[in-house]
C-alpha cells in the first residue's frame, strides 16, 4: 500500500465533498478500508504544505507524486485510491 498525502482547507466545500467520497468509497469497497491518508491542513502546517508543488485544494499525492489537484468528483477520488493499492 502506497501512501496518500491530501492538502486540504477545513472550510473548502471541494475539500469537504471530496472527503465524503472517501467516506463512501470506503464503505462501499473493503479494500479502500485500510488506505492512510495524512491529511495537511495548509492553514496550520504552511511550512510543509510550502514543499510540495500545487495551487489549488484538495490535492492528493501518492508516494509523492501529485495525482490530483483541484475541485474532486468521485471517480478522481477512487482513482487516488486505486493508484495507492498498486503494488
Amino acid at each position: 500500500m502506497k501512501k496518500i498525502t491530501m492538502f486540504y482547507f477545513p472550510s473548502c466545500p471541494y475539500c469537504q465533498r471530496a472527503m465524503k467520497y472517501e467516506s463512501e468509497l470506503r464503505a462501499e469497497h473493503p479494500e479502500y478500508a485500510a488506505l492512510e491518508i495524512e491529511r495537511i491542513d495548509e492553514q496550520k502546517q504552511p511550512e510543509l504544505a510550502d514543499r510540495y508543488d500545487y495551487y489549488y485544494v484538495p490535492t492528493y499525492y501518492v508516494e509523492g507524486n501529485k495525482l490530483h489537484e483541484g475541485a474532486a468528483n468521485r471517480e478522481d477520488v477512487r482513482a487516488v485510491f486505486d493508484a495507492a493499492l498498486e503494488k
